[in-house]
């Protein structure tokens, strides 16, 4: 990176923590970022909004974020709206993308609308729905809290008996649960930086995992699962699936970063776009930070590339 005058950048708070069901893995990314902060010079600092009230960040002088919150009440807008009205920029996208790209359903919505390929899909508000959407998108058949990260409450089913359970477990996080067309095929995530037609995808990453279960606990808290950096695509494929991250990444307005999975149908090699995350994990099994590793661009670099660069809502609008 060039030269960067890390007093300039004042005071800068790590959100970390927070109270939605990934805070585990927040307190990790968080602890890994704070720790890459420091060691650029920056003066950062450990904040957690589940234990101080957010107005404690003007009153405290932070004059920037980063905002390392998974899920709920961390990358569904409701911290960038208040970060909005404190005035103090923060990393990754605005409220608005932030909130679309947390409902998987709007998400979805808008990137068919746009003319990119996602898997076909229900909304269940039942049992019944999850069984009549089951019979309308065959089997297997994934079923997902809508606004929910890290694959929590997710489960593959295959027969109408497994419908109740899948749709208890989903609707425990989220009155509204998603149905939807199970890709068979590879797995690949590709992170993208960046703003608006300046926005570019880093690498893809192949993601094998064990027996295809790439769940919550294969992604942070086992060794198991393989992650191929380069990913050992054609070279079209490569270019294919950084092309598509970055649309689905424009068009919903993204800025800062993100990160787009996207499956590989086996059958044809179509491209089907799963979701998009607006605050990507930062821990040791962490993909945004391998993708940039692949470019020559350190953790610690990454760390502050995104820091220098955060906004606000308010300010992208004066700029226009």
């Amino acid at each position: 990176m060039k030269n960067i005058d890390v007093k300039a950048l004042g005071k800068v708070a790590v959100l970390m923590g927070g109270s939605s069901a990934e805070r585990e893995v927040s307190l990790m990314s968080g602890k890994g970022v704070l720790a890459a902060l420091l060691s650029k010079g920056v003066d950062a600092h450990a904040f957690d909004p589940s234990e101080q009230d957010m107005g404690e960040l003007r009153k405290q002088g932070f004059a920037r974020c980063f905002i390392a919150l998974h899920g709920r009440h961390g990358e569904d807008g409701t911290v960038q709206g208040a970060l909005e009205l404190l005035g103090i920029p923060y990393t990754g996208p605005g409220v608005m993308a932030s909130s679309i790209a947390m409902d998987k359903i709007m998400t979805k919505r808008i990137w068919r609308f746009e003319g990119l390929s996602t898997p076909e899909w229900r909304m269940a508000a039942s049992e019944q729905d999850t069984r009549d959407a089951l019979a309308a998108l065959g089997a297997p058949m994934i079923v997902k809290p809508a606004r929910e990260g890290s694959t929590i409450g997710l489960s593959k089913i295959s027969s109408p008996e497994e419908c109740a359970q899948a749709y208890v477990l989903a609707s425990r996080y989220d009155p509204e649960v998603l149905c939807e067309q199970f890709i068979e095929g590879v797995e690949t995530t590709c992170a993208v930086l960046g703003q608006g037609r300046g926005a570019q995808a880093l690498p893809v990453i192949k993601i094998v995992a064990p027996e295809g279960n790439y769940d919550y606990q294969n992604k942070y808290f086992t060794d198991t699962t393989q992650y191929f950096c380069p990913s050992e695509l054609p070279a079209e494929m490569e270019a294919a699936i950084r092309d598509l991250a970055e649309k689905a990444f424009r068009t919903l307005g993204c800025r800062g970063w993100s990160r787009a999975d996207v499956m590989v149908r086996a059958s044809d090699q179509q491209l089907f776009l799963l979701e998009i995350n607006t605050s990507p994990g930062m821990t040791s099994h962490s993909l945004v930070p391998m993708a940039a590793r692949a470019t020559g661009m350190s953790y610690e670099d990454l760390c502050l590339h995104l820091v220098v660069n955060a906004s606000t809502d308010a300010a992208q609008g004066a700029e226009l």
